[in-house]
């Protein structure tokens, strides 16, 4: 999978490169795991062990490079070459790809995800129509919890986002509900450089944005135009919290309308019939789970071990010995 989690506007923007003026080197544990039903147990089984225990990561940034590598592969990006190395640790092998190149295949995505857009069946018509009318309720609050991290001391603040029908209570229409639970730690300036990283390289491929697969990015907003409102203002809710997560664990939940709980979940054919925008929304999303009126479709969970406030030339470099893949 996709380790960038984002549903960006598909423009593709020139580069205007800024220094990065701090390096830093931090290990991050990050896991994802999908919820029950056949779809999920089939989802975490083919992750393997990357669901169970997680996928382990170093990433440091120096200069105009950032590296990020677990056990098996890695990704240096190089914002000056607007270049990307993708790495394969087992086999010592590299393949680069040029900015350019991305933007054209994202741009390509975009086309395909438009012209599937258009061809798509009335069901699926009925769902890019519904994707118009949904709204976002957003909710953020500090609980007043507190734990060491990273050796840290780090505050929770959760923060919620609730998707349903326009002018409609979530519980009626059915919908999703993506809740944040984030620890703060205290500003630190290491971190916000692999913050600020990103987000240049975010800017410089996908323009104005949060991250996915490009074509699963340009598919969905294809679909679900209201998603990138949505990134908008996670965004700006983002940075009101002061202080630099050190844990974030992200919960996504489907929810069934009232009508759909009224004749029963698993009766209810996915995606089709009745059951309120939402309803038909989460339906497609999450073809089958359990008949509670809430189910958890996936957990993400990001977590900084240890943080440094230096790194070498050679933490950002393609290790010695990797040959070419063209």
């Amino acid at each position: 999978m996709k380790r960038q989690l984002t549903i960006p506007f598909i423009v593709a923007l020139a580069l205007a490169v800024a220094v990065v003026h701090a390096d830093v080197k931090t290990k991050e544990k990050t896991q994802t795991k999908f919820g029950g039903g056949v779809l999920g147990s089939l989802m975490n089984r083919a992750m393997g062990d990357a669901a169970k225990d997680g996928i382990f990561n170093t990433v440091a940034v120096k200069g105009s490079r950032k590296s990020s590598l677990n056990d098996s592969t890695g990704q240096i990006v190089d914002l000056s070459e607007e270049k990307i190395y993708d790495l394969d640790l087992k086999k010592k092998e590299y393949k680069v790809t040029t900015f350019a190149e991305m933007r054209q295949r994202i741009r390509d995505a975009a086309d395909k995800a438009a012209k599937q857009a258009k061809d798509a069946p009335p069901e699926d018509k009925d769902l890019q129509e519904a994707g118009k009318q949904i709204e976002f309720e957003f909710d953020v609050k500090e609980t007043g919890q507190t734990k060491q991290i990273a050796g840290h001391n780090a505050k929770e603040v959760i923060m919620t986002v609730t998707m349903h029908e326009k002018d409609k209570k979530l519980e009626d229409s059915g919908g999703m509900v993506m809740k944040s639970d984030v620890w703060l730690g205290p500003k630190i300036a290491a971190l916000d450089e692999i913050a600020a990283f990103d987000m240049k390289y975010y800017k410089a491929l996908y323009g104005d944005s949060i991250g996915l697969d490009p074509q699963a990015m340009a598919t969905l907003l294809a679909m679900y135009p209201s998603m990138a409102k949505m990134g908008a203002r996670l965004q700006t809710e983002s940075q009101k919290m002061q202080g630099t997560a050190l844990l974030t664990v992200t919960t996504f939940e489907t929810v069934k309308s009232a009508e759909q709980m009224k004749a029963g979940a698993s009766s209810q054919p996915a995606g089709g019939g009745g059951g309120g925008i939402g309803g038909m929304l989460a339906g497609k999303l999450i073809k089958q789970g359990p008949p509670e009126a809430r189910s958890t479709m996936m957990t993400t969970t990001l977590e900084r071990l240890s943080i440094e406030t230096s790194a070498a030339a050679e933490d950002v470099a393609v290790p010695t010995g990797f040959k070419e893949k063209k």
